[in-house]
C-alpha cells in the first residue's frame, strides 16, 4: 500500500471513525488529557491524522508528538484564532474537530475511483465554518484552499520583517533544526529576539553561498567559524525561544539584512572581520556581509 493510500485508511479506519459523527459531542474524539510534545498513542495519532486532513501537517502519523506536530499545531492554531501555545487543550480539540469534520460518501468515493487521498497538492483541504470564527476572510480561505501548505512561505516572502514560525520545511531535518538551534542559544542567548533569528538567518545565508560549505552541519562546525563551537559552550541545550528564531529564520525573516558574518565589537580582535562591510547591528553583534 503505497504512503498516500496508507494515509487514508488510517484517516477513515482509526481517526474519523472516532467521534466525527454529526451527532457525536467533540470531546469524543480525544480523552481529556492535554496534549503536548513528548506525548505518544492514540490521542496523538487521532491529533496528527486530523492536522494532516485539513492540510497543517505532513509527517509521519506515527503517533509520537514531535517537532512536526509541534509546529503543525501552532500553526492550527494561529490560523483558527486559539491562543498559540503549542498545546492542545480542550478548546483547540473542539476547534480541530470541527475544522476536520468530512464528507464520508466523498471520501469512500475517492478509494473506490483508485484516487490517492490527499489534502495536498492535489486536493483542496476542506474549511469550516470554525474557520470563519477564527478570524478569517472569505478571500483569505479561498486562497489558502487553492494553496494549501505554501501559503505561510509565501506569505513570509511578502512579509520578511515579519515572525512566520510554522511548520518544518522540507529539506531541512531534525539535526539541522537542533544544531542551528544550538548555535543560536550558545552565540547569542540573552540577545533580543529578532537578534536570535539574526543569527539562524547568517546559517541559512551562509548556506546559499557558494564559498561556504554547502550543509548545516558544515557550516556549524567549519574551523574558526563560531566561537561558541570552539571553546564547548556550543553544546549546551537550546531552549525553546532559539528553537523558534531558528524556525523564523527558516521561514523567511532574516533581521541580518542578509549578513553572512557577525562579531561582538566589544570582543573582536581581527582586523579582517573589521573590514566587512558593516549592515547593521543588533543587541551586542555587529552584522555585515
Amino acid at each position: 500500500m503505497g504512503r498516500l493510500k496508507l494515509i487514508t485508511a488510517i484517516g477513515i479506519a482509526v481517526v474519523f471513525s472516532i467521534g466525527l459523527s454529526n451527532h457525536a459531542p467533540p470531546s469524543q474524539a480525544f480523552t481529556e488529557q492535554v496534549i503536548q510534545q513528548g506525548a505518544v498513542g492514540e490521542d496523538v495519532i487521532e491529533l496528527q491524522s486530523r492536522l494532516q486532513y485539513i492540510g497543517f501537517y505532513n509527517g509521519k502519523i506515527d503517533g509520537v508528538f514531535g517537532w512536526g506536530t509541534y509546529w503543525a499545531v501552532r500553526n492550527f492554531q494561529n490560523e483558527f484564532g486559539l491562543e498559540v501555545d503549542g498545546f492542545v487543550g480542550q478548546k483547540t480539540k473542539d476547534m480541530l474537530v470541527k475544522a476536520s469534520e468530512y464528507d464520508q460518501d466523498w471520501v469512500q468515493q475517492q478509494i473506490e475511483e483508485g484516487k490517492e487521498f490527499t489534502h495536498y497538492g492535489g486536493q483542496k483541504r476542506p474549511w469550516s465554518e470554525a474557520q470563519q470564527q477564527g478570524g478569517q476572510g472569505q478571500g483569505q480561505q479561498e486562497q489558502q484552499q487553492d494553496q494549501g501548505q505554501d501559503q505561510p512561505q509565501e506569505q513570509a516572502q511578502e512579509q520578511p520583517d515579519e515572525p512566520t514560525a510554522t511548520n518544518v520545511p522540507k529539506g531541512f531535518s531534525q539535526n539541522d533544526i537542533q544544531l542551528m538551534a544550538q548555535a543560536v542559544y550558545s552565540e547569542a542567548r540573552g540577545e533580543p529576539y529578532s537578534g536570535q533569528v539574526a543569527i539562524a538567518a547568517v546559517i541559512l545565508n551562509r548556506l546559499d553561498d557558494s564559498t561556504f560549505p554547502d550543509s548545516i552541519s558544515g557550516i556549524v562546525f567549519e574551523p574558526l567559524a563560531f566561537t561558541a563551537v570552539a571553546d564547548g559552550q556550543f553544546y549546551m541545550e537550546p531552549d525553546e525561544q532559539a528553537r523558534e528564531a531558528v524556525m523564523d529564520a527558516i521561514n523567511g525573516w532574516d533581521p541580518s539584512g542578509g549578513a553572512t558574518y557577525y562579531f561582538n565589537p566589544d570582543t573582536a580582535t581581527s582586523d579582517w572581520i573589521w573590514q566587512r562591510p558593516q549592515i547593521k547591528r543588533i543587541g551586542k553583534h555587529v552584522f555585515c556581509r
